[in-house]
């Protein structure tokens, strides 16, 4: 978070009177992801893992290939693959983790993605994030179940979208909706004019060739939507990923399965023990 801290504090002192390093700023503060150490309570489910590593390539920041870390627990025939959000690593699902665990019959994959917990990178995005993702799929198989948190919701779906196999169960906890609107909120938190925003934006889409806008989770659910069993959990107060989108999202998929909170956080809905029951219930259940 020190770093993050830096670079918000950097921008400020800029005060928006260098357009071109203010630029190089925000790419840092759109692309960095916090690194925050495991807890305690986390390291003898780390250590108990099968720990491998895979590689993808980062086209877009470092131009080389990244190492990132990869965790196996149990030995089940089902499947069950997490994609942890920003910010997050694998770790931060332990609690569902062990819970899964308790059905003999489960077999759980997670991964730091490119430029998140153990992994290799300074820099990430969606993309790495969703390569990740792919690549833990040509290596190990096609899961059962995906279950994705905050971007890593987003980049579960991004996969399916460009996949011919999906899973058979899909779990979005609080998946992020617009990812325009959430590089809109993080810069105009830190008093970034919309000029300036404009022209962050521009470069992006002739970085990545193509337009943020095309980052919609509902665009990349068009393709499988009703092809797969979907359960979609929310807090109604969450401010990064606002229950707005997801009720807008929701309006054109009402074949989802919902379920709405309103006394949990962006970060705790991993951790509430019931959302984890409710996860591991439905699994049961399909799986039985």
């Amino acid at each position: 978070m020190k770093k993050l801290k830096q670079i918000v504090e950097d921008i400020k002192l800029l005060d928006n009177n260098d357009p071109e390093q203010l630029q190089q700023l925000l790419w840092k503060l759109i692309c960095y992801s916090p690194k925050m150490p495991g807890r305690m309570h986390q390291q003898e489910l780390t250590d108990n893992a099968v720990k491998g590593q895979l590689k993808v390539y980062d086209e877009f920041f470092s131009q080389s290939e990244l190492s990132f870390n990869t965790f196996r627990w149990g030995k089940g025939p089902v499947k069950v693959l997490l994609t942890h959000g920003w910010g997050s690593k694998a770790i931060d699902f332990s609690e569902l983790i062990h819970t899964l665990l308790q059905n003999p019959d489960i077999e759980v994959w997670a991964f730091d993605a490119p430029g998140n917990g153990s992994s290799e990178g300074e820099l990430s995005n969606l993309i790495l994030f969703a390569d990740a993702v792919k690549e833990m799929q040509r290596t190990f198989g096609m899961p059962h179940v995906m279950i994705g948190h905050s971007l890593g919701g987003m980049a579960n779906a991004m996969v399916i979208d460009q996949s011919t196999r999906y899973p058979e169960v899909l779990i979005s906890i609080a998946p992020l909706v617009n990812l325009t609107e959430n590089f809109r909120t993080t810069m105009t938190t830190v008093g970034i004019t919309e000029e300036a925003q404009l022209q962050f934006f521009k470069s992006f889409e002739k970085l990545y060739g193509i337009n943020t806008d095309r980052f919609l989770l509902n665009d990349m659910y068009n393709s499988f939507a009703g092809k797969v069993k979907h359960l979609l959990v929310y807090e109604l107060n969450d401010y990064i990923s606002p229950a707005d989108y997801i009720h807008t999202f929701l309006q054109e998929h009402p074949e989802i399965i919902v379920s709405q909170y309103a006394d949990t956080s962006h970060a705790k809905i991993i951790v509430d023990p019931r959302v984890i029951a409710e996860i591991g219930q439905l699994i049961k259940a399909e799986f039985n």
